[in-house]
């Protein structure tokens, strides 16, 4: 009885490599692992040379960094956090917030950081913010929509952490870096572009006040309602929401039904006025005009098309991201403020 046995084999055996390791890039580039280690980690720099073998190395063996180690080497945690102490609801319904994310997200597309959203719970315990942001979990904040309340300006001001606000503080604390608009001339614009086409009865629906953009926009309008020698026809609180836009109007129409124009210090307040105008049967702009702030994508695609001042919102966004990254990377940057002119852009509804 015969009994069958294996061939010889047709070529050498091809054992299952795991995935390349330091060590293998070290050997196909010609330099030493802890040159790898350096190149990789953004440690000590490495020659434009040696760096050039490295990155080539790496492509041609599909090595990937464990990011554990790369972050027990350098001390980093490769996150950065956005602060928002507002409540979910009103994160998850307002284009602000959108639009902030579009531009910090596209600052950090090129990079391996990653984002943590904070967001303010009910219920949450004071300080939960501060001792999340000190305990190592990122390496810097954004903070965005802050109260006077927070205390998160104290606190970062004396923090080692990077932060970078966007909108300016309450405070000027020595090194706290922030990135806004000049909300202040914004308002003002809105109340010269008013006056110049001839309507005297102007109220405002205000943000909070406890948040600066709403208290310099309040201020700029008020400027300029004195330089056309006009008094204010009325000032409400709209919290910066639509429902709160629609309730501050409501108040304003009952105290004077004369008012000729609204100025609301936000896109979405403005929606909330232009609702409860129509449910008066009043037209915009034939009975009372009407501007915003923002130039959300809302003011050019309402009915009438709101006439608004521009708060770029993303490439502030952006802005503030790229400034935390530099000072992350190179602390003690000593970042100034950076503050960007508004616009007023015309429409129908003014």
């Amino acid at each position: 009885m015969s009994s069958l046995r294996p061939g010889p084999r047709s070529g050498p055996v091809k054992l299952r490599r795991s995935s390349p390791t330091l060590e293998d890039v070290a050997a196909l580039s010609g330099v030493s692992r802890s040159t790898v280690s350096r190149a990789i980690n953004g440690g000590a720099r490495v020659s434009a040379r040696t760096q050039a073998a490295i990155d080539a190395a790496i492509g041609e063996l599909g090595f990937t960094p464990n990011r554990a180690a790369r972050s027990l080497a350098t001390s980093r945690a490769d996150s950065i956090a956005l602060v928002i102490p507002e409540p979910d609801g009103r994160v998850l319904v307002d284009p602000f917030f959108a639009m902030t994310l579009n531009g910090i997200t596209e600052a950090l597309k090129d990079t391996e950081v990653q984002l943590v959203l904070l967001i303010a719970r009910q219920g949450e315990k004071e300080g939960q913010f501060i001792r999340y942001l000190r305990s190592g979990h990122v390496d810097g904040a954004i903070i965005v929509s802050h109260h006077k309340a927070d205390a998160l300006e104290t606190e970062l001001a004396d923090a080692t952490l990077p932060a970078v606000f966007i909108g300016r503080p309450w405070q000027d604390h020595a090194g706290l870096a922030f990135v806004d608009t000049d909300n202040r001339t914004g308002g003002l614009l809105a109340a010269r572009h008013l006056t110049d086409r001839g309507y005297r009865r102007i109220a405002t629906v205000t943000g909070p006040a406890d948040m600066t953009a709403a208290q310099d926009r309040t201020e700029g309008w008020r400027q300029g309602l004195a330089e056309a020698g006009l008094e204010p026809a009325g000032v409400e609180s709209g919290h910066f929401t639509t429902e709160g836009g629609a309730a501050a109007a409501a108040r304003l129409l009952d105290a004077d039904p004369g008012i000729d124009a609204i100025f609301a210090a936000s896109d979405p307040m403005a929606l909330g006025v232009l609702e409860v105008l129509r449910g008066r049967g009043l037209s915009v702009p034939g009975d009372v005009a009407l501007v915003g702030y923002d130039n959300h994508r809302l003011a050019s695609t309402s009915t009438p098309g709101l006439t608004t001042v521009v708060n770029p919102m993303v490439e502030m966004a952006r802005r503030a991201a790229e400034m935390l990254l530099r000072e992350i990377e190179e602390p003690g940057s000593h970042l100034e403020p950076v503050v960007y002119p508004p616009e007023l852009v015309v429409r129908e509804s003014a």
